[in-house]
């Protein structure tokens, strides 16, 4: 059977997936399609299901060009002559359904080729993130010699019955799988050579409709915004352990076979040694009706903890491993493979086999990494290896959660969050020059407000969850693409949402101005009861007022300079008064600290930091407010999602903040052996060992401590501030809408070298100890 990775990888490791994505987007709005979507015959398209399309040609000539569209409700894996050339589509809803773009020129031959489709629908066990509508299959030429390959009755389909789901808890991802190879397709079924005789030809389920020539409900098909997914050939690092047999020692770093004995049992536990989105292919031969079981784990579990418990993730001594996992029955033939139809995300793969009257030969085991193809152009220059280390493990963190969208970790939901969004779109800014992934982001949350104008909190999305503070913090993502890239046009057409949005809180003030019983789930952080709902007798909490002016303060900004100036003068009277209302209601002048409730009977890190960041706390007041921050144990403590805005807080209020010295829940992570970031503080219990909210220094490290930051839209100037601590020798570079910037700081014999370069047409200011440098494009040197 041929499955997703049965093709020649190159020497470098890499899979080659050629994808124009909408190459030619004009086509999409000059004229409609005229190719059906497909379903194999009689199939209701409800239920979980693996379908195999097929269709072959004859050219006369190789072509130089040969484009054409391609979807699929859910998924598909296309081939060209056996060649992996496409996957998607890229996750959307019925109303942007996507299509990905695809020149298949240098995949065909003069003569007979064939084009062929794995299609799956996982149904009720498909991820939360996926929208539905039916299993179909649509294949639409670019031009009238392309149409050759239109989906319809000239295509042929068949369902394979050897696969069905597993069943399990692991909240919104997707479930595993079980495929027994006596029941599924023989043969490679995506080769020229294969006959497909036998199979039926496919049922059309509708025609296929471009959006806006669409009834607005089934597969309104626009062209996908977002570049085809890295695929990387990844071999497994060690072996921790092996029970029931002895394992070569090149296994399983290099492909070495490993025969079970008929009759046995044995279990293999695998560590990549670091956390990994990838495609797991194994190859067996042999093993007649030999059961195989392949788990999943971020990490090991304590024996006796149910399930509780992980310690140090780099040891596997009295640990247990649960985790999400595929099963498979051998067949008994040479060359079998399985790779899973989605991605698993794994540090620990653990592999049983249980033979029966025959020996099992595990040919290969190994991963295909995939993600977002974000390619790193940050650069922080630096002998401290903890650094290092740091950024390390926050790129990894930010590309395990970056794919067809952002998502908040990749094991347990991969959904895109809006509270986790916004971090993970200005590590994007801060470290790459490719905006893509986050205007998909701010454009599918656009698409998700209901009617009511609120947005969903996370979307895509099959359900619909509303934490209310989300929708605020997305006009901070507005505001954030709007100050650090250069798009007005694409921000504008984006504030009729941020208007809903204001206008649904608007219906919650009091008189006042402050929010009163806060709908739907009010989270803010996962620490003491902000997790849930907080608010006073009169139905208020500061928390929720600060947000809201934060967002009236963006939102008056963006107005006043690309949106309506009357909305922006509206925005800036509620704000007037909503700063009004805060410090009445909530500053305890005793305390020197903002309370949580009008009662004023608890106390936040959150609220305190929100209060600076917006403005609330006075020049009077703020060394008393940065103290309470820093050494009041007794406010609920931010955790790691929110120390973003803390460490924001302090950078405002303390000049001369040392950001090395925030890092404690960092060292924490790293010494408890994590290679991504936990998503809870209590790194020994937290439920998913990778949380990309928990990169916030890969974006501070720059912003904070090179001091590389935007004071204007677009980054049209930009402020130089750095805050060194005790680092006597460092730089770096960002890149920047018109190149990069890039800083170096040196000590030496009481002076300070600093250099730094502006990129074209660019000019800033250099803070240096409360003084001001104004700064050119190109070069800048000084002796201070």
């Amino acid at each position: 059977m041929k499955h997703l990775f049965t093709v020649v990888l190159a020497l470098a490791g890499i899979l080659l997936v050629k994808n124009s994505n909408a190459q030619s987007p004009e086509f999409a709005y000059s004229r409609p399609w005229n190719a059906n979507w497909i379903a194999a015959a009689g199939d209701t398209g409800k239920n979980y299901g693996v379908y195999y399309f097929r269709k072959s040609v004859e050219l006369a000539e190789k072509p130089a060009k040969f484009i054409i569209h391609v979807s699929a409700d859910n998924r598909y894996k296309l081939y060209v002559n056996g060649a992996l050339v496409s996957l998607g589509p890229a996750r959307g809803d019925t109303y942007y359904w996507n299509y990905e773009t695809v020149d298949l020129a240098s995949y065909l031959t003069t003569g007979k080729n064939t084009v062929a489709a794995l299609v799956f629908n996982e149904a009720d066990y498909r991820p939360e993130a996926q929208i539905s509508v039916r299993t179909a299959f649509i294949i639409q030429g670019d031009s009238p010699k392309e149409e050759i390959l239109n989906t319809g009755d000239s295509w042929k389909g068949i369902r394979d019955t050897g696969h069905q789901p597993i069943s399990g808890y692991f909240f919104a991802a997707s479930k595993g799988e079980m495929v027994n190879m006596n029941k599924t397709i023989k043969g490679d079924w995506t080769s020229v050579a294969y006959d497909d005789k036998a199979w039926p030809v496919t049922t059309k389920v509708t025609e296929g409709r471009l959006k806006g020539m669409a009834w607005g409900i089934d597969w309104a098909l626009v062209p996908s915004s977002l570049p085809p997914m890295e695929m990387t050939y990844q071999r497994i690092a060690k072996l921790r352990s092996a029970v029931g047999i002895n394992v070569p020692p090149a296994f399983p770093q290099e492909k070495t076979p490993i025969t079970v004995p008929a009759n046995s049992r044995i279990t293999l536990l695998l560590d990549q040694t670091f956390e990994t989105n990838a495609y797991v292919t194994l190859n067996f031969s042999g093993g007649k009706n030999a059961g195989i079981s392949l788990g999943y784990a971020e990490s090991l579990y304590q024996k006796g903890s149910n399930g509780v418990n992980k310690g140090n993730r780099n040891e596997v001594e009295g640990k247990e491993f649960v985790g999400r996992k595929d099963s498979l029955i051998s067949n008994g033939s040479a060359g079998q493979s399985f790779t899973t139809l989605n991605f698993r995300t794994y540090r620990y793969i653990q592999l049983e086999v249980n033979t029966k009257d025959e020996p099992l030969v595990i040919d290969d085991l190994y991963g295909t990494f995939t993600g977002y193809p974000f390619k790193l152009s940050s650069a922080l220059n630096t002998d401290n290896t903890e650094i290092k280390q740091i950024l390390d493990i926050g790129w990894r963190s930010a590309r395990l959660n970056a794919w067809e969208s952002y998502t908040d970790c990749p094991y347990y939901e991969q959904l895109q969050y809006i509270g986790d969004t916004r971090i993970q779109a200005m590590v994007s800014y801060y470290n790459t020059s490719d905006d893509r992934l986050a205007r998909n982001a701010l454009t599918q949350i656009d698409h998700s407000r209901l009617a009511e104008g609120i947005t969903k909190s996370c979307y895509p999305s099959k359900g619909t969850q509303i934490i209310s503070p989300f929708s605020l913090w997305y006009i901070g993502m507005l505001h954030d693409y709007w100050m650090y890239r250069n798009d007005n046009a694409f921000i504008k057409n984006k504030l009729v949402g941020s208007r809903a949005i204001l206008d649904f809180f608007s219906k919650y003030q009091q008189a006042d101005g402050s929010l009163k019983n806060t709908p739907y789930w009010a989270f803010v952080d996962w620490a003491g009861n902000l997790w849930g709902e907080v608010k006073g007798s009169d139905g208020s909490a500061a928390i929720y007022d600060l947000q809201l002016l934060w967002a009236y303060q963006w939102a008056a900004e963006m107005e006043a300079q690309i949106g309506m100036h009357d909305y922006a003068t509206l925005y800036n009277q509620k704000a007037t008064q909503l700063k009004v209302t805060i410090r009445r209601k909530y500053w305890n002048p005793a305390k020197k600290l903002y309370a949580d409730i009008k009662e004023q009977n608890g106390y936040s890190q959150h609220v305190n930091s929100l209060a600076i960041l917006t403005g609330l706390v006075n020049n009077a007041d703020m060394p008393a407010v940065i103290s309470g921050l820093l050494n009041d144990k007794n406010l609920t403590q931010c955790s790691v999602y929110f120390k973003y805005y803390l460490n924001q807080a302090l950078v405002k209020g303390g000049k001369n903040i040392d950001y090395m010295n925030l890092l404690g829940i960092w060292r924490e992570n790293i010494a408890m052996g994590l290679t991504t970031w936990a998503e809870y503080s209590d790194v020994n219990t937290s439920r998913s060992d990778c949380h990309a909210w928990g990169s916030s220094p890969n974006i501070e490290f720059y912003r904070i401590v090179l001091g590389i930051d935007s004071y204007a839209p677009g980054f049209g100037k930009i402020k130089i501030e750095p805050r060194l601590g005790a680092l006597t020798n460092i730089g770096g570079e960002i890149p920047h809408p018109n190149g990069k910037v890039s800083v170096s700081y040196k000590q030496d014999k009481g002076k300070w070298k600093v250099i730094i370069n502006l990129p074209k047409k660019t000019s800033g200011k250099l803070i240096w100890k409360a003084k001001t440098y104004a700064l050119n494009a190109g070069a800048n040197s000084f002796l201070i």
